[in-house]
């Protein structure tokens, strides 16, 4: 891989508000492709994530995936003396990340009114449940909330059973990439138009309906209400999960030439030729027959040989991955999708590598996750501000 030996973002300034997932995630991503971003914490107990799932010497190892890359400075938003550093910071930054309850901002006087009249550049990202207007504006919303109002809930699961979550926090996540998405095109316009900053508003529920396919035009077409199909992709076929004789294998055959292709594999050259099975729409009136024949044939074998003739057969196929798998299976090892550096107990972490590979500029994982409060001394030192100041507030409790 060529390298210029710069990042994409490098030079970019972003100030963190936020907790948890959403905000922070967003952030990170601009982390690691080179912006430099000071992570504001309350003081004592820091980002709530410190202290979620599994723990290690008393730190969330998913603190260390969530946080690299970052400063972390802890300040007492609920001061006002915590808010004028707050302010200063923001003033001399391109994008603000926060993800507070809409109206929290205004409340402590940190809005985008406020912040922009003194820095115009600014590009403000705000996450939250229902977006900033609205009627549900100021509800809370946790990321759960937003995928079952996004209709992303209702389509997980079997039918005619209760809707399952995906496993991770899928809806933090993808307003998490909204957001960074947002912020960019906000910088780029900011750098054609005369330098003017602008607010990015992102709902958790808007960012997974935005992933929801044709849900609406079939709805508004046609009266269709898609429905949970379990493992099966709704309206294609075949798609969907086998048994083989050692666990569960996935198979996409439902394009027309694929599906020739994988019904000659095993063996069932008759469903291959027929006719009503030569477009998609046949193939889904008649998927349960489809899905019995792809079934009774992977069922007599272990994945490996299943895997093994699908991609003969250039079939598209793959095993249900755990984490066991993806640590050593040698695609994630020869794209070094796995970033190992030494954590600030001292010990080895291991942690996703950065996506998308950019040939040229790719980000990297640079810095390991802070310690609460690592950076305040320096942050504020960097803004001007005097020892004896830092002292004091740091006495009082302003400051950690």
């Amino acid at each position: 891989m060529k390298t210029t030996g710069d990042l994409p973002l490098q030079g970019v300034r972003v100030l963190e508000l936020g907790q948890l997932i959403a905000g922070p995630f967003c952030a990170r991503l601009l982390a690691d492709f080179g912006a430099d971003v000071i992570k504001v914490e309350p003081p004592g107990v820091g980002d709530p994530l410190r202290n979620w799932r599994q723990l290690r010497n008393g730190t969330s190892l998913w603190w260390h995936a969530q946080s690299r890359n970052k400063k972390s400075v802890a300040i007492d938003l609920r001061q006002e003396e915590g808010r004028e550093i707050v302010r200063a910071l923001a003033a001399r930054a391109d994008i603000l990340v926060e993800n507070f309850r809409p109206g929290t901002l205004e409340a402590w006087k940190l809005g985008y009114d406020d912040l922009s009249a003194t820095n115009p550049g600014l590009v403000l990202v705000r996450v939250s449940g229902y977006g900033q207007t609205g009627p549900y504006r100021d509800r809370p919303g946790f990321g759960v909330i937003g995928e079952s109002m996004g209709g992303l809930r209702y389509l997980t699961g079997e039918p005619g059973r209760l809707p399952v979550r995906v496993g991770v926090s899928i809806g933090d996540s993808l307003a998490a990439l909204h957001g960074a998405l947002g912020a960019m095109m906000a910088l780029h316009q900011r750098a054609r138009n005369g330098g003017r900053g602008q607010v990015v508003d992102v709902a958790l529920y808007e960012a997974v309906f935005n992933l929801m396919e044709s849900l609406v035009p079939e709805y508004e077409a046609s009266g269709i209400v898609r429905e949970p199909t379990g493992g099966a992709l709704a309206g294609i076929a075949p798609s969907n999960a086998y048994h083989c004789a050692d666990g569960v294998i996935l198979i996409g055959g439902n394009g027309d030439g694929i599906f020739r292709r994988l019904m000659n594999c095993i063996g069932r050259t008759d469903l291959a030729e027929r006719a009503d099975l030569r477009s998609n729409a046949g193939r889904v009136a008649k998927r349960e027959e489809i899905d019995e024949a792809i079934d009774a044939w992977t069922r007599e074998r272990d994945t490996a040989s299943v895997l093994e003739s699908m991609d003969r057969a250039g079939v598209p196929a793959g095993r249900v991955y755990t984490v066991a798998d993806i640590v050593k299976d040698p695609q994630y090892i020869a794209r070094e999708m796995i970033a190992h550096h030494t954590a600030f107990d001292n010990e080895t972490v291991a942690v996703p590598a950065v996506v998308p590979k950019l040939s040229d500029t790719p980000g990297h994982v640079r810095v390991r996750a802070p310690m609460l409060g690592e950076h305040t001394d320096e942050v504020l030192r960097d803004l001007g501000f005097p020892e004896g100041q830092i002292a004091r507030w740091r006495e009082s409790g302003v400051i950690q």
